[in-house]
């Protein structure tokens, strides 16, 4: 399994995607300095910046490029079957890929977040953006690493379950954020470090919960459906 992680990690550090996680993060800090250097209260940055950019964009998107790119790229370049015709079972692939893309993700959303957190309010604001970013890594990493085994374009649904789920129905449609990554983990947070610059709308028992389901449930998808995958490469 380590062998595994270790592959995993060095292929997506060396693929051109990787440079495309450096960008929104970047973008995080330098707004949240700029604003801080400017004078600009945090009441009237904090919340779209720190929510509205990064939580609600810069983590799930991140997410998406590392989940989609751990089992994607083997995938799209067919390398998948030399590790298919290993005598493994399929969840010592599945499982260490899955700890790269939490771990990739935690680390690249939660350290910005950190900082934009501690300028925005408080070092404990920044420790609770940072826990909860790194719990919605673990859920948004099961469910994308699975979408890469279902379908051939896992980018297009998850940009479709972000956007429109999370980011338009989950805004204006109350029934839809019990289903939506976004809310759990702004409700973390906001449980963490209470503030004006979070407004929770998910309990926080729903929230654990949903996050576990959706995580062992996505997880325990990507298991199943590599069982049946065709040693062609190909998804339904």
């Amino acid at each position: 399994m380590s062998t595994i992680s270790w592959l995993t990690a060095r292929g997506l550090f060396g693929r051109r995607r990787f440079l495309l996680l450096l960008p929104l993060p970047l973008l995080v800090v330098g707004l949240a300095v700029l604003a801080r250097w400017a004078g600009v209260s945090p009441t009237h940055w904090g919340g779209p910046v720190l929510v509205g950019l990064g939580l609600a964009v810069v983590l799930p998107v991140v997410a998406l490029i590392v989940g989609t790119g751990v089992l994607g790229s083997e995938i799209d370049d067919g390398t998948i079957v030399h590790i298919l015709t290993k005598p493994l079972p399929r969840w010592q692939i599945v499982l260490p890929k899955l700890a790269v893309a939490i771990g990739v993700t935690a680390v690249t959303v939660a350290i910005p977040l950190y900082v934009a957190g501690v300028l925005a309010h408080s070092v404990r604001l920044g420790l609770a953006l940072a826990a909860a970013s790194a719990v919605g890594a673990v859920a948004y990493s099961a469910l994308f690493l699975a979408l890469s085994l279902v379908t051939r374009r896992p980018v297009l649904l998850g940009l479709v379950y972000v956007l429109i789920w999370e980011g338009l129905l989950g805004n204006y449609v109350s029934g839809t954020k019990v289903l939506s990554v976004q809310q759990y983990v702004v409700t973390i947070a906001d449980r963490i470090a209470p503030t004006s610059m979070l407004s929770a709308e998910v309990s926080v028992p729903v929230s654990i919960v949903m996050t576990v389901l959706i995580a062992a449930g996505f997880t325990a998808l990507a298991i199943t459906r590599l069982r049946t995958f065709s040693m062609a490469g190909e998804t339904s």
